[in-house]
């Protein structure tokens, strides 16, 4: 049986931008994120991403370029020796009412039945209250990293009863090492 690993993107694997990351040029990895990923990968872990990526509903930029994105991310993950092995994305704005949009579970409910995986087993690791919000409603296991806007949201939420980590690898040492 597979083992999984979610995370957010903008915050947990790149640098997040309140004007949005809107091409590739923009997608700039937070150090040791490709190297946490690596390390899932060789610790027969698989890496899915879920994220909001509201900039498409607003207009700011099209699919084809968060395709090319996704291949910049990808790419600098294989050239780390990791492998990212889905990505799922909200394209959809706060105002549209979807189902998917974080804080809402409906990126998680589409992993978990297109794997075939039972959440409750699968650490999310996200750097916004939302991201934690969702992996609770959908039943999976949320830590808070510091990056992105994880500092902001530990200093608006200080009693958040979930592991917290100052960055991915570091949550990611704590999967494989420490939570077993």
């Amino acid at each position: 049986m597979s083992k999984f690993v979610i995370l957010d993107r903008d915050g947990v694997i790149n640098e997040d931008s309140d004007a949005y990351i809107k091409s590739p040029d923009e997608w700039l990895p937070i150090p040791g994120s490709l190297e946490a990923i690596a390390l899932l990968t060789q610790q027969g872990y698989r890496t899915v991403v879920l994220t909001n990526q509201s900039g498409i509903a607003r207009g700011l930029f099209d699919l084809s370029t968060l395709d090319r994105i996704h291949d910049k991310m990808r790419a600098a993950v294989e050239a780390t020796g990791g492998r990212i092995d889905d990505v799922f994305v909200c394209p959809h704005g706060p105002e549209d009412g979807c189902a998917c949009r974080k804080p809402k579970p409906g990126l998680f409910h589409a992993f978990a039945e297109k794997y075939k995986v039972d959440l409750k087993t699968v650490p999310a690791i996200g750097d916004s209250f939302r991201d934690i919000q969702a992996a609770q409603a959908a039943g999976a296991q949320p830590i808070l990293v510091e990056t992105g806007k994880g500092a902001r949201t530990l200093a608006r939420y200080p009693n958040l009863d979930i592991p917290i980590f100052p960055t991915l690898y570091a949550a990611v040492q704590y999967i494989l090492f420490e939570a077993r």
